[in-house]
């Protein structure tokens, strides 16, 4: 049976001679800086090199109970080592977010991480919406994990709609107490990572009741389980929801209450309050409540970008290595990456990575600055935030989940192995198409917010990522070949959109029907518009960001990345097709010429597809690929892969004797 060894692929070797461009040059570029990529090396090598954190079996092997314990104990260990690096003075927001998301975390923990929400929800809602003197009783305490917390918002029965959450939390002045109930089978809270056996205490989202009034949802630090033996509280209904597509070591729960008490004081207080007498006092803005969901939002961008430049690795070099049917009769197989079939489903989802990491970066910028702003009072920039991150998410997670069904479909069979990692990176990468915000729902929310900025146009100054929408509309642009026009198109396309949606809603309205039935009518367009919204803002970032770069990189480094640029541009504008003949001077005769200019980029781009795919520098224990390995060696690996499964631990199984036999010799 044959085995891998260390000898590279000769078909890669080839296709690494052909780059046109230092590899490491864009993977610097791509880190952020030199010092950047060596402190990322550092952080992988201290991670993936301990033995501890290596499964000796593979997870598909293991039963669901057993998949989750393995989970929390490398979990533990994970997390323990973070802590190590922050006491070392070598820690910062990097570790945390390649732990938590898909470059070291989905790495070492494949299934997803029991811990996650502790770290990603439970903490910053703590430091977002907790009263000083909350933070100095529970921050240190989740920072060194004497306590593992997780965020209990969605229900059985209710989900993006929070205002419609069941789980009630009504103030008894007299023992100054909140008494929370779930006074349905719908108001179960469902879903939060580590709720089943992880976590011993919860932010919990309830409808707040005092006085006999109901003040709409609001958090609260609840106690599940004892510190020492982790039992259930009195009162405490909990368990685990049971498997998923994916994410199955994610732990997630399910958990009622019946007359649960817990102190005035566990109400999280930064902006609204209950006073002893049951007094409630509003927050200055419902408005900060955004931040915990923004956040989250902002850092699922950037996740989008990690798993899907994993994928198109993998997806790169098998499709360097592997070789099927002919172009020609008379020639042998070619490589597959050679038809351009193949080419157009790779290349253009590499170009995606680049545009959802500029998109990331600028979002996550944006959520700094606004955050600060936050801290003094000033709201105004946050509607514009919130909506930006609302879209990008949506975008960017449907996108990035449709690109991993493609780039798995185009390994072909061996695709559809656990063993090429794609079936499960594809259950890690849809489910965020749902969490943190449905993605339909979302993009209504951002439809809702273009829709209040083009109706108050005459009275206040655009913002800055709605601007085009002013002049777009009047804008004459006949038909260039040029990323800057595709820009502009997209633009009048989106303005466009918006505009006719809006005045579909005003037309119904006119006639008789409610403002909410007319929206809910035209809520197709909405989603839409929205959607077109989002895909302007990542062209414009992306050629915001090649042109920044132009002085900054070698110029044959800057042709690929502008290569890129023109790709994602064009590609995006052909999918849009029927929209962009609608609201633009694009005729016929030019979408063919598009069609020429997608398809001499995919040529241009084939012979750096793999240095491309090299400079996101993943390790071989990052992909964990048998067919993404740097080596290439494609079939020995997945040789290598079948002695891993118990089946083959003796050659002939117990279910012969038993069953197979007595029926093959019935004579039926």
């Amino acid at each position: 049976m044959p085995s891998s060894n260390k000898k590279i692929n000769p078909d890669l070797v080839k296709e690494r001679k052909k780059c046109s461009f230092n590899t490491l040059e864009l993977t610097h570029l791509l880190d952020g800086g030199v010092q950047k990529t060596i402190e990322r090396k550092s952080r992988e090598n201290f991670f993936l090199d301990d033995e501890e954190l290596q499964s000796k079996i593979p997870l598909e092997y293991l039963s669901h109970k057993e998949k989750y314990e393995e989970a929390v104990r490398k979990a533990c260990l994970l997390f323990k080592k973070v802590n190590q690096l922050q006491s070392e003075g070598k820690g910062g927001m990097d570790n945390f977010r390649e732990i938590l998301g898909g470059q070291l975390g989905s790495a070492i923990l494949k299934d997803g991480n029991p811990l996650t929400l502790h770290y990603v929800m439970f903490i910053p809602t703590l430091m977002g919406q907790a009263s000083l003197e909350q933070q100095t009783k529970w921050i240190q305490k989740a920072w060194t994990c004497d306590i593992i917390g997780t965020y209990a918002q969605t229900e059985l029965g209710h989900g993006t709609f929070i205002r419609g959450l069941e789980t009630t939390a009504t103030y008894d002045p007299k023992t100054e107490e909140f008494v929370l109930n779930s006074p349905s089978i719908t108001a179960y809270k469902w879903w939060p990572g580590g709720l089943g056996h992880s976590a011993n205490y919860a932010i919990v989202v309830a409808q707040l009741y005092t006085l006999g009034k109901n003040h709409g949802i609001h958090p609260f630090i609840v106690q599940l389980r004892d510190e020492e033996t982790h039992m259930p509280l009195p009162g405490i209904k909990i368990g685990e929801i049971g498997c998923k597509l994916g994410m199955n070591s994610t732990n997630n729960g399910y958990l009622g209450f019946e007359n649960v008490r817990i102190p005035r004081t566990n109400m999280l207080m930064k902006n609204t309050r209950v006073l002893p007498d049951g007094t409630y006092v509003e927050s200055p803005s419902s408005k900060l409540t955004y931040g915990t969901m923004i956040f989250v939002r902002v850092v699922l961008v950037q996740d989008c970008a990690t798993y899907l430049k994993k994928v198109c690795t993998i997806a790169t070099r098998y499709s360097a290595v592997r070789h099927q049917s002919q172009i020609k009769p008379s020639e042998p197989e070619v490589q597959i990456l050679d038809f351009l079939t193949q080419q157009y489903k790779i290349f253009p989802y590499i170009a995606s990575c680049f545009a959802f990491q500029y998109a990331a970066a600028l979002i996550w910028d944006t959520y700094n600055s606004v955050s600060s702003e936050l801290e003094t009072g000033q709201f105004d920039n946050l509607p514009e935030l919130h909506a930006t991150a609302c879209v990008l998410k949506a975008v960017c997670t449907e996108e990035c989940s449709r690109g991993v069904e493609t780039l798995r479909l185009a390994c072909g069979g061996h695709g559809y192995m656990a063993a090429s990692n794609l079936p499960a990176t594809y259950g890690l990468v849809t489910a965020m198409c749902t969490y943190e915000g449905e993605n339909t729902v979302l993009l209504l929310q951002t439809a809702r917010f273009l829709i209040k900025i083009l109706q108050n146009e005459q009275n206040k100054p655009m913002l800055p990522t709605m601007k085009y929408l002013q002049d777009a509309l009047r804008v004459q642009a006949p038909f260039q070949k040029s990323v800057n026009w595709i820009l502009t198109a997209l633009q009048k396309t989106a303005a466009g959109k918006l505009d006719l949606a809006n005045k579909h809603i005003n037309e119904r309205v006119k006639k008789g029907m409610a403002y909410e039935d007319a929206w809910n009518m035209t809520s197709i367009e909405l989603v839409q518009a929205a959607d077109m919204h989002g895909r302007v803002f990542l062209v414009n970032t992306f050629i915001i960001s090649v042109q920044k770069f132009k002085s900054q990189v070698s110029q044959e480094l800057w042709i690929v990345l502008d290569q890129l640029l023109q790709l994602y541009a064009v590609n995006t504008i052909l999918k849009l097709t029927g929209d962009v003949l609608k609201f633009t001077e694009l005729q016929g005769k030019d979408v063919e010429v598009l069609q020429s200019w997608l398809e001499e980029l995919l040529i241009l781009i084939r012979p750096n597809a793999v240095g491309l795919v090299d400079s996101f520098d993943f390790r071989d224990e990052v992909l964990s690929s048998a067919l993404g390995a740097y080596d290439g060696n494609v079939y020995e690996r997945l040789f290598e892969e079948t002695r891993k499964s118990p089946l083959n631990a003796e050659p002939v199984n117990k279910s012969f004797k038993e069953f197979l036999k007595p029926f093959m010799k019935a004579q039926l």
